[in-house]
This record gives C-alpha cells, structure tokens and sequence, in this order.
C-alpha cells in the first residue's frame, strides 16, 4: 500500500478525526473522540514519510526543517479543509502530527464555551486571556470570539498566529491573519508594527517571550482590545508566569500594567464527554474584578481562588466547579472529573460520593 497525505488526510476526514499522527514504523493514527485510533494498512517507513514530507512542504519550509530540526504550518487540502502540520525529527526521521481544522465557526453553545466568553467580545479595550496546555481548544476559543466581533462590530481586527488555522471572512468587521514565518518573522515583531496599523482588536496565537508579552500589555492598556493565549494551566498561575518572565526590577510595573489592563482568564481543559461522542470543554473564569485588580497588585495571585469561588454570580467559576457542574449535567463521567480537579476531595463530597 503506498500512502500518501490527500489519501490519508481524506480518510481521517471521514472518520471525523481531530488529529493524525504519522510515525515510523506504525499505519497511520486517527485521534477520534479523545481516542488514539490506529487504521489498518502498512507502517510508515522512512521513505514513506521523507515522500510525505517532500510532497507537504516548500523548498523554503524543507531548508527552515533542516536548520531548526522542526516544522509548523497550515495548508488547505481540497475535500478536506484546512489542516495544520508539525513535522519533528525521531531517529533521524520526520514525523508529523497533524490538526484537522474546524471548517467553520461553532457557537458558543456548540462548544460548550461559557456566556461570559461573547459578552467579552462587546468589550473595547483590555486584556483577555485564554489558557491551558496545547491541544484544548483554545485557539478555537480564539476564533469563536473574533468570529463573534467580525458579526457585531466595525472594528479592524489583526491576528497573529503560528500557523494560521482557521480563514476568517469580513463580515462587520475588517480582519488581517498574519501567519510568523509566511508573513512575518515572529510574535514579537510582528506584534511592534501592528501598534502602527490602526487595529481596534488584537489576537496574539502565543504570548511566547518577554517583549511579546509586555508589547501585549502596553496595548491592551492604551485602549485595545487584546485577545492572547498562554500555555498555563489555570489563572493563579497565568498571574505568576506573567511577572516571573521579568527581571526583578520589572516585574512591579509589569504586575501594575496587568492589573489595570485584564478583562478575565478563560483556563480550559478538554475532556472526554460521558457518551465518548467527542469532547467538551471545561472552564474556569476568573474576571477581573476590583478584588482581583488589587490582589494582583499586591502580588497576592493565590487569592484569586477563593475570588472565583465566591464570584459566582459575576460568573466566575474555579475548574472544581466546572467540572462538577459537567458531571451533574452528565457530560463527563465522575472519574474523569475527579482526576482532573484541583480538590479531588471536595468535589468528591460536593458529589456525595464516598472514597472507595
């Protein structure tokens, strides 16, 4: 059997898988509904994948792999959509992890996304920050919210994003996808010239580096509206990956800017639904209310907890009690929130359930 990517792309798309992993030595794998899928046919080997390689990327794509020894982009595959590729060495073979991108924009219900994450988008200026680790949804979270702009507001909204997944259209709004490596060299710099280009919203795909992330703040303070993620797992830390990035000697002023500039912290885990008919998302929220302002001000970011605990009717929800509310409600099961929560042991009796 000879593989090759539209083949293999075509049958993942059937399948409805999020994901395909080609690895030497293995058919190729779908991740379908959470789970890792091997399909029948021959292993890859490495002259499989070095012709998959050859034939998914640019001469300039191929020269930047062999310097870097790895590999992201986007591409449009027809009958397929869009996708997006990571290419790494193992044993001196390239392998890939692909993404299928969503073809369209889901609503918030469909995603399962809290309300509080549109009312954002009626926001002007500030700071909104989606995090988790990779592969939860928060750059669907992204597009949701300027798909959400794009059909409610007139605003110039300029997106930076490694690669680009999803292609907006102009609808109310006036959008530019910046991809770094196609049309700009990186997050940091890119991020310096749009200040210049009389944007209303900003999306950064990655706050990656210390300048990126105090250019972000600079613009979200001086009325922005400033969408980012952060590979941090909930808002307690993403307040303290803020300031730990910066000197000593910065990292006052750093906490002062962040303070005055967040809107909220959308943290996201992704799990497996009860019915293993996908996944659903789980969030805690943190807004940025006047307690909040000030605990991060006073370097307080570990009573940002007991915030979301009590801020409930503000919306606020800390990620025990999402996934308690996604267990009552039957979308995951009792042991997927239990491994996932913060306080196994409080939810455990907020559940009325026993240890065994």
């Amino acid at each position: 059997m000879c593989w090759n990517l539209e083949r293999i792309l075509k049958g993942a798309a059937r399948h409805k898988a999020s994901d395909v992993h080609l690895v030497c030595g293995l058919a190729p794998v779908f991740r379908i509904h959470g789970e890792m899928s091997p399909i029948a046919g021959e292993p890859l080997d490495p002259q499989a994948l070095q012709a998959i390689f050859e034939e998914s990327t640019t001469a300039r794509q191929r020269e930047i792999f062999e310097k870097e020894w790895q590999l992201c982009f986007s591409r449009q595959a027809e009958g397929v959509g869009r996708y997006r590729a990571s290419i790494y060495y193992r044993a001196g073979c390239p392998e890939f992890a692909i993404r299928l991108c969503e073809t369209s924009v889901r609503s918030a219900e469909a995603l399962g996304l809290p309300s509080i994450v549109e009312e954002l988008t009626h926001r002007t200026s500030g700071l909104v920050l989606v995090t988790g680790p990779t592969g939860v949804g928060k750059t669907t979270t992204l597009n949701f919210m300027i798909d959400a702009i794009n059909h409610h507001r007139r605003a110039k909204i300029i997106t930076i994003e490694d690669p680009v997944e999803y292609v907006h259209h102009n609808a109310r709004s006036l959008i530019i996808q910046q991809e770094v490596g196609t049309d700009v060299k990186t997050f940091r710099g890119a991020l310096a010239h749009v200040l210049r280009q009389d944007p209303d919203v900003i999306v950064i795909g990655e706050m990656r580096d210390l300048e990126t992330i105090e250019t972000t703040l600079m613009a979200a303070e001086t009325g922005h509206l400033v969408l980012a993620t952060l590979h941090t797992p909930d808002a307690v830390q993403t307040v303290q990956r803020v300031s730990s990035v910066f000197p000593g000697e910065q990292q006052n002023a750093i906490i002062v800017q962040l303070a005055n500039s967040l809107l909220a912290i959308i943290a996201q885990k992704l799990l497996p639904r009860a019915d293993g008919r996908g996944c659903v998302p789980a969030c805690e929220v943190c807004i940025a209310t006047p307690a909040v302002r000030h605990h991060i001000r006073e370097q307080q970011p570990h009573l940002l907890y007991s915030e979301m605990q009590t801020g409930r009717r503000l919306r606020m929800q800390t990620m025990d009690s999402a996934l308690r509310d996604l267990y009552e409600r039957g979308e995951i099961t009792y042991d997927v929130a239990l491994s996932n929560a913060r306080e196994p042991e409080s939810l455990r009796h907020q559940a009325g359930r026993s240890a065994s």
